[in-house]
């Protein structure tokens, strides 16, 4: 499994330990270096941003870690 493959499924882990009836959709493709991700539960829609990089250094930076999953945790609670 390369970088992004381990980044993106580390990604999938702390949306679905924040909720579980959120569904994400992962663009395959960065655009400007950052991915528009979609979170979806229910009726409602949230989208965030995150650079290429966050996403690759997931699995092994603990401080992007605790910034992705801070992020992922408000935009949850406004769903």
């Amino acid at each position: 499994m390369d970088e992004w493959e381990e980044g993106k499924q580390k990604f999938l882990e702390v949306v679905q330990s924040i909720d579980q009836t959120v569904q994400v959709v992962i663009p395959t493709k960065p655009t400007n270096s950052m991915f528009l991700i979609s979170l979806t539960k229910g009726p409602n829609r949230k989208f965030i941003t995150l650079s290429e990089d966050d996403i690759v250094d997931l699995p092994s930076e603990a401080g992007i870690c605790a910034k992705v999953t801070k992020t992922l945790q408000d935009a949850v609670a406004a769903l």
